[in-house]
């Protein structure tokens, strides 16, 4: 089953809302389907210009790669020759940091991507994850173990 229009709306309500709530910085979202094509976006005012860039790219990457990207920056780390190999294969798209998490359907299959930038990397990751569960699909982040 694919990923929706309106899935991806809930998921960046979900996560500008969760963001508001903690009074987190400004936020971007950017949802993407399993082809990464851009489904649903969102800039929230005083959120920087590049904000844009970095969220697609921390969901691009996390698609690309297959695991979320707080297993890239785990393995980023670690592989640093990889990683510059990457960034230049993907054209700049790919930002190894947590922020990016892969969207499941209910049987596990990856059906999309969210990224969000704009507060620390962790806190972006919490806004994408509530945003992704409250669609009623389930969120993998990645691990620290890469």
């Amino acid at each position: 089953m694919p990923l929706t229009l309106a899935q991806a709306s809930t998921i960046v309500d979900v996560a500008l809302k969760t963001g508001r709530d903690a009074n987190f910085h400004p936020l971007t979202v950017a949802v993407l389907d399993g082809g990464g094509h851009l489904v649903a976006f969102k800039r929230e005012d005083k959120s920087g210009i590049l904000r844009f860039d970095i969220a697609f790219g921390k969901a691009w990457g996390a698609l690309g790669m297959g695991f979320g990207s707080r297993t890239a920056a785990a393995r980023a780390g670690k592989q640093q020759t990889f990683y510059t190999v990457l960034a230049s294969v993907s054209q700049g798209r790919l930002v190894p940091v947590p922020g990016g998490v892969l969207v499941r359907d209910a049987a596990g299959d990856m059906i999309g991507a969210v990224g969000i930038s704009g507060d620390t990397s962790v806190n972006d990751e919490k806004c994408a994850v509530a945003g992704i569960e409250a669609a009623g699909l389930k969120a993998d982040p990645g691990s620290d173990a890469g």
